[in-house]
């Protein structure tokens, strides 16, 4: 079984200053930093150090071909990201105050270029049975969940960032939604009945909760005790690439949530995003 993620790859510009920057106000940063981010490309690497075949489809501009080479460092097929002449690569500016308290302007850039034949163009390769994995940060969303469920292919949509456009999105054709508490309740406010999937509801340090579809039994597990929480970013892409990862292999749900949940417990022992996503020899699962 393969994995498609149709998904973001952002260059991150991380400033770190003594507080966020008022309006009218010019002050002097005290380092800065680029990374590679984007929740598709945290999602990527995570599916893959989980030991899945996945493959990468988005766009990138010429100034992002780092992120396509750490992509492929980490074992994930980039056939299907395009590399584009006239538009930048999505980037993020974020400011770090010396308080933890932090500030993101989001570009979308190739992220919001990509056309609706692309869709049809990379899911011509994959099978009935193969997992599609989206999150929110792309301009073909709705076009990628319709052609993937027409060719049989499992839908895992993440909304994250959350915006208005998801809930006129063709979510009765998702399998699974994976969303986190204040996405569900933002979702809810438009779509008061989520059953018509399953729904993988994430709670941080509360742990996971899998609802089947159509009322079925669910499933919690509990999240795993970290001694010392060094960054949370990237946890929850950690949690959804495991999942989708040990699912993929046929584990059961169950066990799926608990490697999930080991793994971004793991992750967040470690600074950055995608450098702390675990390799699964080193959970010992």
């Amino acid at each position: 079984m393969k994995v498609l993620n149709f998904g973001s790859l952002n260059i991150d510009n991380v400033y770190r200053l003594h507080h966020i920057v008022r309006p009218g106000e010019t002050i002097a940063a005290s380092s800065n930093a680029v990374f590679a981010g984007g929740k598709g490309l945290n999602q990527s690497i995570a599916l893959a150090r989980a030991g899945a075949k996945v493959y990468h489809a988005g766009m990138i501009g010429k100034d992002g071909i780092f992120l396509k080479e750490l992509l492929e460092e980490n074992g994930v097929d980039c056939s299907f990201l395009d590399i584009s002449n006239e538009v930048p690569s999505g980037n993020a500016l974020i400011q770090v105050a010396e308080d933890g308290e932090n500030s993101i302007v989001l570009f979308g850039g190739a992220n919001q270029a990509m056309k609706a034949e692309k869709a049809s163009q990379v899911l011509a390769n994959f099978e009935v049975g193969d997992i599609a994995v989206l999150q929110n940060e792309i301009s073909i969303t709705s076009e990628v969940i319709r052609e993937a469920h027409k060719r049989g292919l499992k839908v895992f949509f993440n909304p994250a960032p959350m915006s208005r456009d998801v809930a006129d999105f063709p979510l009765e054709l998702v399998d699974t939604l994976i969303v986190n508490e204040t996405e569900m309740a933002e979702l809810k406010k438009s779509r008061p009945q989520l059953d018509f999937c399953n729904l993988l509801l994430t709670l941080g340090s509360k742990g996971a909760v899998y609802y089947p579809k159509n009322g079925g039994q669910k499933i919690a597990v509990p999240a795993c005790k970290v001694e010392k929480v060094v960054d949370t970013t990237g946890a929850g892409d950690t949690f959804i690439g495991y999942f989708t990862a040990e699912l993929a292999k046929g584990l059961s749900v169950e066990i799926c949530l608990a490697h999930a949940s080991a793994a971004a417990a793991n992750s967040i022992t470690k600074a950055g995003a995608a450098v702390s996503i675990p390799f699964i020899n080193e959970l010992g699962f």
